[in-house]
């Protein structure tokens, strides 16, 4: 570990503790490792996330925030936000002021391919970001990071991670996401041009011992991992895709993006900010636009409190392929529960739901508020079993895999082709605001969006002419009924 970090190019990126000490009885949050404080008793106890706050610099989500949200989209928050489950972000206000005021910004969200099919875990954030996206009604890219997943993987393939990537892109589709705003890539298949630009753009000002102090690195680290952040910072730069936003990056570099992701992918970004907030296009004053984030918690494993699902063990997770009678077992088999030892001590003392692993479950996954609120009151009173909520939880589980299933089972070869073709997406935004985007021409010479360089679109000169004449049409029967009035006068 480099101790020798320049801290005035990491202002957005202090060094976790966790990371700097590495101290085995401290809870450890980064990209490739997720458990939490391991006690004297050697326990290991839950993600502290308001630690997290502190460590990484992060704002919480206050509920002002959120009532300001509720306004600005007229739509009441997603239950992850409403439960806290979606607690932190970076420059979300900033985000809404865009969106009031209708200038542009993208949603940018990835997956890395390392097994054949995705858990629930990997749903949360891909699930929250559908709803981002039906209620912002902006563009949505996906990146695919196979080559992250051959580069810190000793056994895989490239050819191993090239199938996964396939059959996951076929998962992310079966979310439900609009393909007219929605571009899934894949790095191996999708460097080079604009994209390639900007990750050596931002590899260039990322230094050795910065990536050290940031991400872990030691002398052992294989090259390609150390460069992977500045693919994985650069895919949140708009001037990446000019098939979607345009080729003039004077107006492009300044197009921020919204990430939602699991706490532990911040370090990337906090880089990527810093970088950003430097970086100048073509010597001037146009800084490159900052990534906005907003942070998920993460959905525990079922061994309980401080663990993180893993695709690699299937006894840890519940995934998207599994049977209802797997579901089961799993759930009966290897759920920490919070009850008591004993009928009559539960009756008496209660269950703990902060640790409860099918009551958690039942917070990501059950829509209604009431009714989650009235299991945690019966669990904690003693009233509820640990069997009859584990039954609950069962049930709201199978339902949740049986409509992805449902979905999944739709999505072919030619779905996942759409997606990754490289062409112009269409999207509205604000639609009580006046729309300020780069404009793509598609093949038939139309607007994918609005222009946003003072000049009317297609799309806006048909609806100013068809407001003409409406206008028109309007003046010509009040002149008519005027004269019919007069007639009738003179008679």
């Amino acid at each position: 570990m480099a101790t020798n970090v320049n801290a005035e190019a990491l202002k957005e990126a202090p060094i976790p503790e966790a990371i700097e000490k590495q101290a085995a009885s401290k809870q450890t949050v980064d990209p490739y490792n997720v458990q939490g404080e391991v006690g004297e008793d050697g326990v290991v106890k839950a993600i502290d996330y308001n630690k997290l706050v502190e460590e990484f610099g992060t704002k919480k989500i206050d509920q002002a925030l959120l009532d300001r949200l509720e306004r600005v989209t007229g739509k009441q928050p997603h239950r992850f936000l409403r439960r806290g489950i979606v607690f932190s972000h970076r420059d979300l206000e900033l985000i809404l002021d865009r969106y009031e005021k209708g200038e542009p910004f993208f949603l940018y969200t990835g997956r890395g391919p390392s097994s054949d099919s995705v858990h629930v875990g990997h749903t949360i954030p891909f699930e929250f970001t559908k709803w981002l996206q039906d209620t912002f009604d902006v563009p949505l890219v996906i990146m695919m990071t196979d080559d992250e997943k051959y580069l810190f993987s000793d056994k895989r393939t490239i050819e191993e991670v090239e199938g996964y990537c396939s059959n996951n892109a076929k998962d992310i589709i079966a979310v439900g996401f609009d393909p007219n705003k929605t571009f899934i890539f894949s790095d191996f298949q999708f460097m080079g041009g604009a994209f390639y630009k900007n990750v050596v753009r931002l590899s260039k000002h990322i230094t050795l011992n910065q990536a050290r102090a940031i991400f872990g690195f030691n002398d052992s680290t294989n090259i390609g991992r150390i460069h992977f952040g500045s693919i994985q910072g650069a895919s949140s730069w708009a001037s990446s895709f000019p098939h979607i936003f345009g080729e003039d990056e004077s107006k492009t570099v300044a197009i921020p993006c919204l990430i939602p992701c699991a706490i532990d992918q911040d370090p990337y970004f906090r880089m990527t900010r810093d970088v950003s907030a430097r970086l100048k296009y073509k010597n001037t004053n146009t800084s490159y636009a900052k990534p906005a984030l907003i942070h998920s918690r993460f959905l525990d494993a079922l061994q309980g409190p401080g663990t993180k699902m893993s695709a690699s063990i299937d006894e840890s997770a519940i995934f998207m392929r599994d049977t209802p009678n797997q579901i089961k077992n799993k759930i009966n088999k290897y759920a920490y529960s919070g009850g008591k030892v004993t009928v009559e001590e539960h009756r008496e003392k209660g269950g703990d739901t902060s640790v409860d692993v099918a009551f958690q479950y039942l917070r990501f996954f059950l829509e209604d508020d009431e009714e989650l609120e009235k299991i945690r009151v019966a669990y904690e009173s003693g009233e509820m079993l640990t069997g009859e909520l584990k039954a609950i939880c069962i049930k709201e589980l199978q339902t949740y895999v049986a409509a992805f299933q449902e979905r999944r089972a739709k999505v072919d070869d030619e779905a996942v082709r759409l997606f990754m073709e490289t062409r112009p997406l269409k999207w509205n935004g604000n639609p009580r605001a006046p729309i300020v985007v780069p404009q793509v021409q598609n093949g038939d010479g139309e607007a994918a969006a609005e222009g946003g360089d003072g000049k009317l679109t297609k799309n806006q000169l048909k609806k100013l002419e068809k407001q003409k004449q409406i206008e028109a049409k309007k003046a010509q029967k009040a002149k008519e009924k005027e004269e019919k009035d007069k007639g009738d006068d003179q008679a």
